[in-house]
């Protein structure tokens, strides 16, 4: 190369390892020599340089951390399924069971932290089938009139992967809950990606309603059957007059569109007999009855089950 003039200075990172070097060459003919002033000038750039390629280690760093930990976690199954009752109070009987995963593994931390350390590791797809297909298994130890709740994520409905891991369940007996956190960037495509499910039979849910980020237009655009309100309406709702008129509000929508409102996170009596005076029938929640496994759960419908 007709190399005219060079600098050349080192990319070190914080840590003072000495990651490349920075180079800048003039094919063409200089009529100022270099000076300090322009090596000055090239470490300001070395040093920029190493600032962007310790974010992107560290990137990779976090998510090969992230990755051999959720892989851990799939071989060794550190979860375990649970199952929380929704109770119709008009008949005062389980109506459903929502599945819940609980992990192990360390860290110990809420399950909505696994799944988005799962996101993140571009294992998503993975994770939330693994759980889902576990926790199917004792769907045939339910009664013909129990359903099953399961959670799932829009973007593993978008790309086929709950069509596929439902496979032969009878559809009829599960409610699938989309939740209101996730955003959505495509309604018509998640819509149709849903259409082969609800034609056999398949209820769609719009999980935590209320919310979430974007309320009544994330249930408009779905349609769902089921609409839950989400724990944060239902808390205090007997003294809070500004849950009760959206509680009130959803339930008129639902009524509108022949939706049912189903209430999460109940956990006393007054919350319960204010759901009542809103004419909301169904409900879930520690009042009345914490998640369990699946042995308790066919202990709760009773000897005969």
């Amino acid at each position: 190369l007709p190399v005219r003039a060079h600098l050349s200075v080192p990319i070190r990172l914080s840590n003072e390892e000495l990651y490349g070097t920075f180079c800048c060459f003039n094919t063409s003919q200089i009529d100022n020599p270099l000076d300090d002033r322009d090596l000055s000038m090239m470490r300001v750039f070395a040093d920029f340089t190493a600032k962007q390629i310790e974010i992107r280690l560290e990137a990779e760093r976090r998510q090969q951390v992230s990755t051999r930990r959720i892989r851990a976690v799939l071989d060794e199954e550190s979860y375990t399924i649970h199952y929380q009752p929704i109770y119709n109070l008009a008949t005062e009987s389980i109506m459903g069971f929502e599945a819940l995963t609980r992990f192990s593994a360390e860290p110990i931390r809420t399950p909505d932290r696994w799944f988005t350390e799962a996101d993140e590791a571009g294992m998503s797809e993975e994770l939330e089938m693994a759980v889902i297909d576990k926790a199917l298994e004792p769907l045939h130890y339910f009664p013909e009139g129990i359903y099953l709740a399961l959670n799932v994520s829009p973007q593993n409905i978008l790309n086929g992967a709950i069509a596929r891991t439902l496979g032969n369940h009878p559809l009829n007996r599960i409610v699938l809950e989309i939740t209101e956190h996730d955003l959505v960037s495509d309604y018509s495509a998640l819509t149709s990606a849903l259409e082969p499910l609800r034609m056999q039979g398949l209820l769609i849910a719009v999980d935590d309603a209320g919310a979430g980020h974007s309320s009544l237009s994330h249930i408009v655009k779905i349609q769902p059957t089921v609409i839950k309100l989400d724990m944060s309406i239902i808390r205090d709702i007997d003294t809070d007059k500004n849950r009760r008129a959206m509680a009130a509000a959803i339930v008129g929508f639902a009524r509108e569109t022949s939706s049912i409102v189903i209430a999460e996170g109940v956990e006393t009596v007054s919350e319960l007999n204010t759901l009542r005076d809103l004419r909301i029938s169904r409900a879930q929640g520690y009042l009345l009855g914490r998640p369990v496994d699946i042995t308790k759960a066919r202990a709760l419908l009773g000897p005969a089950v």
